[in-house]
């Protein structure tokens, strides 16, 4: 099982880079004067992301149940520097990104892992008690608040988003009554509902889901040049290396629209072949939850699971028009050094634990 699950990592890992490589040539040659400085910079967090999976894969996971509350506060601690001059900065009106001694990362990307150690940890050890609203949903709902709130201030609603769905399904696999958990998705449905009231630019994109052709030169524009490149690429693509989308076209072609770049090229085959590694990925996962019996390992496991399809699957929802905009990245495959290290630490740990199952 370790060796189906690292080779369908790594397949999906050089995958990513290859899509990466090409989708970055055009704005890498603009912003920085080389074709393939996102795919540089890339492979140094991919350096970083295997040794820590090497690492960690060793390590016995439920070490990680033991310092479990220590990684969440360094995680919420880091989430807080944020807002400090000193250390936080930010782009396009949002401030998520540290520098410390000179290396930056995005902490918010290490909180999901964070969280998901956390909550696997408490859950673990809450037996029947997650099914108590005094040791159940109470505590639970205040550590999520707490996060999302550091998340909302940033504002960074696309990563809200990610984490609150993956807290959400961990409470669920723990055991919660399916009144408490009905309870909890009806609070965080109104919470972002107000979120999305309360800033216009958020209301917009809900209007652009609803209409793509309202306002289609500014809200409304990524989402229809989207559709166009992925409509341009019919099943076999126009070529690897051959979307004209990415040559100005396209916003953020690296990042939350990549898919939209790899379906011109490769085409519906290519786009079926992503998403089926995906979603083989996640059922080997899943295949690992049930083999262990230990409830924190399963809980863990279920966590990168879900914070590896839920992502997914938001993303390609989201350039497709399927679900509202939301700037949430594809998992393995978008430009991010943070976002990579931290997806490939998390494996290392599921790696383990699948060898203990």
């Amino acid at each position: 099982m370790v060796k189906v699950l690292l080779a369908t990592t790594l397949i999906l890992l050089v995958f990513g880079l290859v899509i990466l490589s090409s989708a970055g040539l055009v704005e890498g040659q603009k912003k920085f004067g080389s074709d393939y400085y996102y795919l540089n910079h890339q492979l140094i967090g991919v350096a970083i992301g295997l040794f820590a999976m090497f690492v960690l894969s060793r390590i016995n996971y439920k070490f990680w149940k033991k310092i479990s509350f220590l990684i969440l506060f360094v995680s919420l601690a880091l989430m807080i520097l944020v807002f400090l001059p000193s250390f936080g900065y930010g782009l396009k009106g949002a401030t998520r990104w540290l520098n410390i001694a000179g290396v930056s990362f995005q902490p918010s990307e290490l909180l999901k892992l964070g969280l998901i150690i956390y909550l696997a940890a408490w859950f673990g050890n809450r037996g029947d008690g997650v099914r108590n609203w005094k040791n159940g949903m109470a505590p639970f709902f205040i550590v999520l608040s707490f996060a999302g709130t550091l998340l909302l201030l940033q504002p960074d609603i696309g990563t809200l988003i990610v984490v609150s769905f993956i807290s959400i399904a961990m409470y669920f696999f723990a055991g919660s009554p399916t009144k408490h958990f009905l309870i909890l998705g009806l609070v965080i449905v109104v919470l972002f509902a107000g979120m999305i009231a309360a800033e216009p630019y958020r209301l917009s994109r809900i209007k652009t889901f609803i209409d793509p052709g309202h306002d289609p030169r500014g809200i409304s524009y990524q989402l229809n040049q989207s559709l166009i490149s992925i409509g341009s690429g019919g099943v076999f693509g126009v070529g690897f290396g051959k979307s004209t989308q990415k040559f100005g076209f396209l916003p953020e072609v690296t990042s939350d629209s990549i898919f939209a770049i790899m379906v011109e090229e490769l085409g519906f085959v290519g786009a079926g072949f992503l998403i089926g590694l995906f979603v083989w990925l996640t059922f080997l996962m899943v295949r690992v939850a049930n083999n262990t019996s230990d409830k924190f390992g399963k809980l863990l496991v279920m966590g990168m699971a879900v914070w590896i399809i839920g992502q997914t699957f938001l993303n390609i929802g989201a350039v497709s028009g399927l679900v509202p905009l939301t700037g949430i990245p594809l998992p393995f495959v978008s430009y991010g050094g943070t976002a990579i290290t931290a997806l490939l630490a998390g494996m290392g740990i599921v790696f383990n634990v699948a060898k203990r199952a």
